[in-house]
């Protein structure tokens, strides 16, 4: 697979609490943000890969949830993941 066990406690020792927490709401993120960038490369590739399309929808669909449910919750947390990640305010 193209991300170890290594890869995997690296992303939640960066942006979670521990390299061992994988349930922080901020590893979360970081980790389905890797797995976006990697599908999207993949979908580069192979367009017509439509069952990669859909998994790719289903990922994106699950961060923009946690992101919501981090905007509710604190909203520091938030901000730091988001400017952490580059990614997009995607909450009004």
């Amino acid at each position: 697979m193209y991300l170890s066990k290594e890869n995997k406690a690296e992303i939640f020792a960066t942006h979670g609490k521990s390299a061992t927490d994988t349930g922080s709401t901020e590893g979360q993120v970081a980790l389905f943000t890797t797995r976006i960038a990697h599908l999207t490369g993949h979908l580069k590739k192979n367009r017509k890969d439509f069952s990669t399309q859909l998994a790719l929808q289903k990922l994106v669909g699950k961060r923009r949830g946690l992101l919501a449910y981090l905007f509710k919750k604190d909203i520091n947390r938030y901000r730091a993941i988001i400017k952490a990640l580059a990614l997009r305010d995607i909450i009004k």
